[in-house]
C-alpha cells in the first residue's frame, strides 16, 4: 500500500459534463462536499468558505486551485485533516487533489479522485491525514454519486 497517495474512482451513468459541474460550480460542489463557498473556483486563486459537515462547523475550508482544464481536470493542493485549531498548518507542505472525470463507452463517466504528497506532511500527523483522507475520499465519491444521480 502506497501511503503516499489516495486513489478512489466512481462510475456514474451522467455525462462527463454534469460531473464536470457537480466539481467546479460551487453551489453544487458545496452540497455534495459539506461547505459552503464563499468564492468560485479560479484557476490560480484560493478559494475559501466554511466547512458544514456536522462536527467540523467550526472550521474555515480553503483550496488552492491549480488547474481548471473543462471537463478534463480539476486540480487543488490544500492541507489534509488541518482540523487542530491550535495548530497552523498553514507552514506545511499541502497534497496536490486532481479530480478526473473520463467518459466511458455507454456515455457515462469514471470519477477519478487522487490525492498525493503525503510524505511532505509533518511526522507526527502524517498517517493520521492519510487514514482520514482516504476514509473521507470514499464518503466523498459517495456523495457526488448521489448528487449527480
Amino acid at each position: 500500500m502506497d501511503e503516499n497517495r489516495i486513489e478512489k474512482s466512481v462510475e456514474r451513468k451522467a455525462p462527463r459534463s454534469r460531473l464536470w459541474k457537480a466539481l467546479t460550480d460551487p453551489r453544487e460542489f458545496g452540497r455534495w462536499f459539506g461547505c459552503k463557498l464563499e468564492t468560485p473556483f479560479q484557476e490560480g486563486k484560493t478559494a475559501r468558505g466554511k466547512i458544514t459537515y456536522p462536527g467540523f462547523e467550526h472550521l474555515q475550508w480553503a483550496v488552492d486551485v491549480k488547474t481548471m482544464n473543462p471537463e478534463r481536470l480539476f486540480a487543488f493542493t490544500w492541507h489534509p485533516y488541518a482540523v487542530d485549531p491550535e495548530v497552523d498548518h498553514s507552514k506545511e507542505t499541502p497534497t496536490l487533489v486532481e479530480f478526473r472525470p473520463e467518459a466511458t463507452p455507454a456515455g457515462g463517466t469514471v470519477l477519478t479522485v487522487t490525492e498525493s504528497g503525503f510524505e511532505k506532511i509533518p511526522a507526527n500527523r502524517r498517517l493520521e491525514a492519510f487514514r482520514m483522507d482516504e476514509e473521507g475520499w470514499i464518503e466523498q465519491l459517495e456523495n457526488i454519486a448521489k448528487h449527480v444521480g
